[in-house]
Formats: C-alpha cells, sequence, structure tokens
C-alpha cells in the first residue's frame, strides 16, 4: 500500500533536473530496463536533453518515472517512453497515475499532437484503457515484443477510475 501523501510528482525538464536526480532517473532505468528485463541497449540515445521528464518521487527516491518526447522532424506525434514503477512499488495503481500524469504533460508540451508509444506487447490492453490503438504488427526491440500504439481519443474518467 501505498500512501499518496508521501508522493510527490514533478515533471523536468533536462536542464531543471540536478546531478542527483538524473543519476537517479539514470540508475533506475538501468535497475529495470537493463537489469531487470536482461536487455543490453544503449539507454543514453542522447534524446534526454529535449525531453520532459515526469518523475514520482517517495521519501527522497524516484519511484516511478516516464519520458515525453517532442514530435521529430518527420512526424506528427509526440512520444512516452521510458515508462517504470520501480519493482517493489508495482501493483499499487502508480502505473496508471504515472501514464495519465505522462498523457496531460505531453498534451499541453505538444498541443493538438497525438501520443505514440512503443508498448511492450503484454501492455497493450493497459494502453487502450488511455485511448491507445495498436498501429502496425508486432516487432521485437532489443529482444521483447513490441506494439506501436497511438492514442486517437482521449481517456475518460470510467476507464480511469
Amino acid at each position: 500500500m501505498i500512501d499518496i501523501n508521501q508522493l510527490t510528482w514533478q515533471t523536468f525538464k533536462f536542464s531543471d533536473l540536478d546531478k542527483s536526480l538524473m543519476y537517479s532517473i539514470l540508475e533506475l532505468r538501468q535497475k529495470v530496463f537493463v537489469v531487470e528485463q536482461n536487455c543490453a541497449y544503449l539507454d543514453l540515445d542522447g534524446l534526454d536533453q529535449v525531453a520532459s521528464h515526469v518523475t514520482c518521487i517517495q521519501n527522497n527516491k524516484i519511484i516511478a518515472y516516464a519520458r515525453g518526447l517532442p514530435p521529430s522532424k518527420d512526424s506528427i506525434y509526440s512520444t512516452l517512453g521510458r515508462i517504470l514503477i520501480a519493482v517493489e512499488k508495482r501493483g499499487a495503481g502508480l502505473g496508471r497515475e504515472l501514464v495519465k500524469r505522462s498523457i496531460d504533460n505531453n498534451l499541453l508540451e505538444w498541443p493538438n499532437r497525438m501520443i505514440r508509444i512503443s508498448a511492450q506487447s503484454y501492455l497493450i490492453d493497459f494502453y487502450k484503457e488511455f485511448g491507445f490503438e495498436v498501429r502496425g504488427s508486432e516487432y521485437l526491440e532489443d529482444d521483447i515484443p513490441h506494439t506501436q500504439m497511438i492514442q486517437t481519443k482521449q481517456p475518460t474518467a470510467k476507464n480511469l477510475a
């Protein structure tokens, strides 16, 4: 059980992240995406500098994180990625809150742009709750099945309750 009164949700631009916070973000991303998922990939991809970083902090420790990216030159979509919850905090509803806040941030930062995600395929139904629809076939990304999804409609309160 997580006491929501102990949580601090914040969104940062790269220039607003201090060294300690950025280190904590990178450490958690490595724990989840490299170690837990046993996936060797280049996490430092040069995109953090243009991203919005949505964080949830409890007791001075990052427990949830997502990265929002602006549309690239040849795309109409903003992007959400690096969505994660610390392993010891899963199952308490943080994922839904994180995705909701991340969507809100992307829509605020890049209005009138649909959002694209590269979802791990087992999470398709989860992301459908937020108005995302599958686009294309399943593919392997770092040896993990993924599916591209586009948010084509806004989630309703009923979906997120």
